[in-house]
């Protein structure tokens, strides 16, 4: 293996910008900054709150970047209008959320095995009977590459990504006895590496939330994921009535409040199933802290923009419209003023593709969206425009009752989208698996994904040999999220790595436009590289208006 720095071929690159846009529809800050930014104040506050000092200038800077006091965006929005509540802040939840619990041990798509433990072998299936009930003797649950716990200040079990939690307990008191021990120093509990195994943690008041990761994602990126999962729980909860909750109870159990929510946070932790159209997209736009677009005719596009706006536009405290496919956006119309965080959207996704009631009924669900307004809720009519068009529609609104007013204007979209011929082309598009170098003339290019920065709306090739199966698409998306942590790796940021491997050449670039992750044939010399990259730049700047979304349309 062997590595450039940038200055030996990041000059001769193209520096052409495709997708890049004067004003986004998307909440663009990086998602390594502004975590990064969002822990050092929580640090600073919490080591404050131990003196007594914490003042107004802290408080606003921590609700400035996602952790919004009371009065966020909703009560902006409301200007004084009375919107009915319960006294504490909870909405009931949607049939949606009423599915049962099912997080089978032995279940294949929760099957993370370490292949370096199996060698174990039948000389542990006495053993695995013998401590059936004890997680921590049972071979199986240990093999596994990743662990999320999720427990409650006072060391009560909220959530086991695999097994029972109530089996637990002993580990659940280990890692609040550990995260208290800390914080008694003033302190803050990050990770524990031991023998190739991170123990990672990410304490959010009331919560803590610990990861074991066997795989080669960096602390930061699992740190990440785990606040995925935080914000997961807020959607279904609200900050403020998960913290009133725990104020009136400290020994408070939170799963009787999430019943039937954690299949939300198993699909979004889980995506090692063997299905292009969840592996194409849950780990790259996390990675990269950004939304795939369905590609569509610029035409099209604003057809389906100029359905939901204009029957949508008198609509009172509508705040989104959000269509999508497979993933991925085909459609964002906003409130003037108000943007969406690619966060939230993420919880979007997740919602509808584990829910499949929403294709049987329209339906209408509270949703808090993290970014936005971490207090109160939004309440979404959520409906697929019709059974010959499986794209989904979401109208967010900040009124409870207005359920029949956006079923109504839902079934107008419909109906225009269908008199423009829209609906074939939404079809035809989510049959589309994405980019398809040969199509392009770069065969010699394996893979790639591009982020355009000032959107954050993202680009990714089609899957195919010898990426296109389950172990293979694993280790790309490994080698990807190693070259992401070492460009942003704060101690020692880079703007280009070339990279020759036994199997691939790898290149990661990052500009202050774009950021840019490719696979190459290992054969191919790094002057062909070059012209490569750029060649793929200049279809990809010449196609933008069909890959990307570069308006920001509002009501």
């Amino acid at each position: 293996m062997s590595e450039s720095q940038p200055s030996d071929i990041g000059s001769e690159l193209n520096r052409c910008e495709p997708g890049s846009c004067q004003e986004s529809m998307l909440i663009t800050a990086d998602s390594i900054e502004e975590f990064s930014q969002e822990i050092s104040i929580s640090l600073a506050e919490n080591g404050a709150e131990k003196n007594g000092t914490v003042d107004d200038g802290q408080k606003k800077q921590s609700a400035s970047v996602g952790e919004e006091v009371a009065g966020g965006n909703i009560t902006k929005i409301q200007d004084g209008l009375n919107v009915d509540k319960d006294s504490d802040g909870a909405m009931s939840k949607s049939s949606s959320f009423s599915s049962a619990k099912s997080r089978d041990l032995t279940a294949s798509c929760t099957s993370l095995v370490d292949d370096g433990n199996a060698a174990a072998g039948s000389s542990l299936v006495a053993e695995e009977e013998r401590d059936a009930e004890d997680y921590l003797h049972d071979p199986i649950f240990l093999r596994k590459k990743r662990h999320v716990f999720i427990l409650s200040s006072a060391g009560k079990p909220i959530y086991s990504m695999h097994g029972n939690e109530d089996k637990l307990a002993t580990l659940f008191g280990v890692m609040q006895a550990l995260v208290s021990f800390v914080q008694s120093n003033n302190d803050s509990m990050k990770s524990i590496h031991a023998m190739g195994v991170k123990f990672v943690f990410l304490v959010k008041s009331p919560l803590i939330l610990v990861a074991i990761s066997r795989t080669n994602h960096s602390v930061q990126q699992v740190q990440l994921q785990l606040t995925d999962v935080y914000n997961q729980i807020l959607s279904t909860l609200t900050l403020m009535h998960m913290q009133k909750t725990f104020e009136r109870r400290k020994n408070f159990d939170l799963r009787r409040l999430l019943a039937g929510s954690e299949r939300l946070i198993d699909h979004l932790l889980v995506n090692d199933k063997c299905d292009h159209k969840l592996v194409t997209n849950n780990p790259f736009s996390f990675m990269t802290h950004s939304v795939r677009i369905l590609p569509l005719q610029p035409s099209v596009r604003e057809n389906i923009i100029g359905a939901i706006q204009n029957n949508c536009s008198k609509i009172k405290n509508l705040v989104f419209a959000v269509l999508i496919a497979n993933n991925k956006l085909i459609a964002l119309v906003r409130m003037k003023k108000y943007f969406i965080h690619p966060a939230d959207l993420r919880l979007i996704f997740n919602l509808i593709e584990c829910s499949e009631s929403f294709k049987s009924a329209e339906s209408w669900t509270p949703i808090c969206l993290p970014k936005f307004d971490s207090s109160g809720f939004l309440y979404a009519h959520v409906s697929y425009l019709s059974e010959d068009c499986q794209a989904c529609l979401l109208l967010l609104s900040i009124e409870r009752d207005v359920f029949y007013v956006l079923k109504e204007a839902k079934q107008k979209i419909t109906d225009k989208l269908r008199r423009s011929n829209c609906l074939e082309a939404i079809n035809e598009a989510m049959n589309n698996k994405g980019v398809k170098l040969q199509n392009i003339g770069i065969p010699e290019i394996r893979h790639f994904i591009y982020k355009s920065k000032s959107n954050a709306q993202l680009l990714c090739s089609e899957l195919t040999v010898p990426y296109s199966s389950i172990d293979q698409f694993k280790r790309l998306e490994g080698m990807y999220f190693e070259l992401h942590h070492r460009i942003h790796n704060s101690g020692r940021p880079v703007k280009l790595i070339y990279q020759m491997q036994e199997k691939e050449i790898l290149l990661a670039w990052v500009t202050q436009a774009y950021e840019l992750f490719a696979a190459f044939e290992p054969t191919v010399h790094r002057n062909d590289v070059i012209n490569l990259v750029n060649k793929l730049l200049k279809w990809i700047k010449k196609e933008e208006n069909s890959l990307f979304i570069l308006s920001a349309p509002t009501f």
